[in-house]
């Protein structure tokens, strides 16, 4: 017998996604005050962004979203949920 039931795409850390890749943020993982300033910068769910470059050594992390550039501490980029764009939105 068929499984009816969808499941919800994987997400990835936006720590964790290549340079060059683009996504969509699918969830802030976890609520604080640099994630809520974050939100009001335009990083919510349904936001496309590209990942430009990543420090040598992984901190910070530089995107691009909605017309400007982000940098990004990576505690704070491995707190934000990505998927593919394709992937959004969720069924």
């Amino acid at each position: 017998m068929p499984n009816d039931l969808t499941t919800a795409p994987a997400t990835t850390p936006l720590s964790d996604v290549p340079v060059g890749s683009t996504v969509v943020v699918a969830a802030l993982s976890r609520s604080s005050a640099a994630l809520r300033r974050l939100g009001e910068m335009g990083l919510t769910p349904g936001c496309e962004l590209r990942v430009v470059r990543v420090a040598p050594l992984g901190d910070p992390v530089e995107v691009s979203l909605r017309g400007y550039r982000l940098s990004l501490r990576k505690q704070d980029a491995a707190d934000v949920e990505t998927v593919a764009p394709g992937d959004w939105p969720p069924a």
